[in-house]
C-alpha cells in the first residue's frame, strides 16, 4: 500500500499506513502560511478490499466548518470524479472505500490541472475573436494569461471575469471554462449579442503557482491574493499587480470574481454594499444582476450567503470591493460550494465540475441581461 502526491496540485502528509483499516494522513499548510484545507493524493493498493482513511488535525484547518456534511471527491481515471461518504468528528474526517482498481485518486474538489489550463487558453485562441496574451510571470515563473474576446470599439462595455485567486477553489476555473466555451460558440446568439455590446476580458487562473503547489488559498510565498488589491507588488503579489495594471489601463464596467466556499452548500454572490461610494445605482445594478441569475438558472439563490458589510466598512483589499470603488461599477464575487447545492442535491457527484461548467454557461446570459445598464 502506497500514498503518492508527487504530481500537479498534489498535497498530503503520510502519518501511518501500517493498517488499511486505519490509514492516517495530514494536510500540509500552504507554503509560508497558516492555511491548510486542500488535499489531493493517490492510493495504490490491493483492489476489492475495504480501506478506511482518516484525515487528522482538521480543527486547525482554514475552515473547519467546511468538513461537516462534506463528502470526499474520488476518481479512477481523473475524468469522472464521484463522491465518497465521509464522517467528521470535529477533528478527523474518516471515510471508507473499497477500490475497484489498484489505483484511486482522492481530492478536496475535482482538480483543474495546469495542463488543462494551458489547453483551455490555446483552444480559446483558435477562435478569430479571441486573443491570448501573457501579462507577465508569477514568482514561480508561470504565465499570467489574459483572454480577450471581441474587438475593442468606442461605446463597447468592458467586462472582466477572473477565477481562482484562491487556487484550491478549482470549481472557479471549471466555471471559467464554461463561460469561455459559450463565448466561443458563434451559433449561440446570446454570446454573439454580448460580443456586439462588450469586450470580455477573462483571467481563468489568477494563481497558477498555488494551484501547481497544491495550495488552498495562497500564492507561492503564502500571500492571499484576495487581500492585495489596494497595494499589490511584483515582489509579493505579481498576479494581482499585473491584472490590476491592465484594468487601470483599459477600464472596467463590470467585474466578476469567481470563487468556491468551503462551508455554505449553495451558489450565491457577494456584493460591494460596504464601499464608500455605494449608492442607489450600485444597488439597482446588483438587484438587476441577481434577478437575471434567478430567471436564468435555479442553481442560483440569494437566501444563503455572507453577511453584508455595513456602509463604509468594506475591506478594500478584497478584489471585488476594490474594483467596485475604483471604477464605480457593478462588481460581484461569485461563490460555489465544495459540498453540494442543497437546493438540488446530487448524492453521487454533489457539486461537480460539470455543474460548474454549466453555471459558467448560464453566466453569459446573466451578463448579457445587464450589459445595457452598466
Amino acid at each position: 500500500m502506497k500514498i503518492f502526491s508527487n504530481f500537479d496540485s498534489g498535497s498530503i502528509e503520510v502519518v501511518n499506513t501500517d493498517d488499511k483499516d486505519n490509514i492516517q494522513l495530514r494536510i500540509p499548510n500552504d507554503n509560508q502560511s497558516e492555511f491548510y484545507q486542500w488535499f489531493h493524493f493517490r492510493l495504490e493498493t490491493e483492489a476489492d478490499q475495504p480501506h478506511t482513511i482518516k484525515l487528522l488535525d482538521l480543527k486547525g484547518s482554514a475552515y473547519p466548518e467546511g468538513w461537516s456534511g462534506y463528502d470526499v471527491v474520488a476518481s479512477y481515471d481523473r475524468e469522472e470524479w464521484f463522491r465518497v461518504p465521509a464522517d467528521y468528528d470535529g477533528d478527523t474526517l474518516s471515510f471508507t472505500v473499497i477500490p475497484e482498481h489498484s489505483s484511486i485518486y482522492f481530492s478536496y474538489f475535482a482538480p483543474y490541472t495546469y495542463d488543462r489550463h494551458l489547453d483551455l487558453l490555446h483552444m480559446a485562441q483558435n477562435s478569430h475573436h479571441c486573443e491570448l496574451e501573457t501579462l507577465g510571470q508569477t514568482l514561480d515563473g508561470n504565465d499570467m494569461s489574459l483572454l480577450t474576446f471581441g474587438e475593442p470599439e468606442d461605446g463597447k462595455k468592458k467586462i472582466w471575469l477572473i477565477a481562482r485567486q484562491h487556487p484550491g477553489e478549482t470549481m472557479a476555473e471549471w466555471f471559467a471554462e464554461g463561460y469561455i466555451q459559450r463565448l466561443l460558440d458563434m451559433d449561440d446568439t446570446s454570446a454573439r449579442a454580448l460580443l456586439e455590446k462588450a469586450v470580455l476580458y477573462v483571467v481563468p487562473n489568477m494563481n497558477p503557482d498555488g494551484g501547481i503547489r497544491g495550495h488552498l488559498r495562497c500564492n507561492a510565498i503564502g500571500v492571499n491574493l484576495n487581500r492585495e488589491w489596494q497595494d499589490p507588488s511584483m515582489d509579493r503579489s505579481p498576479e494581482v499587480f499585473l491584472v490590476r495594471e491592465r484594468m487601470l489601463k483599459i477600464g472596467v464596467d463590470m467585474f466578476l470574481d469567481i470563487h468556491g466556499d468551503e462551508a455554505i452548500p449553495y451558489n450565491f454572490v457577494a456584493g460591494s454594499e460596504g464601499i464608500p461610494s455605494y449608492d442607489e445605482r450600485h444597488a439597482n445594478l446588483e438587484n438587476a444582476f441577481k434577478q437575471a441569475l434567478h430567471t436564468i438558472t435555479p442553481e442560483f439563490q440569494d437566501e444563503h450567503g455572507y453577511d453584508k458589510d455595513e456602509p463604509g466598512k468594506a475591506n478594500l483589499t478584497v478584489g471585488s470591493n476594490w474594483v467596485a470603488e475604483q471604477f464605480k461599477c457593478l462588481s460581484y464575487t461569485v461563490e460555489m460550494p465544495f459540498k453540494d447545492n442543497n437546493d438540488y442535491p446530487d448524492p453521487l457527484y454533489a457539486w461537480s465540475p460539470e455543474r460548474s461548467v454549466k453555471f459558467g454557461h448560464d453566466m453569459v446570459s446573466a451578463v448579457l441581461a445587464v450589459t445595457d445598464q452598466i
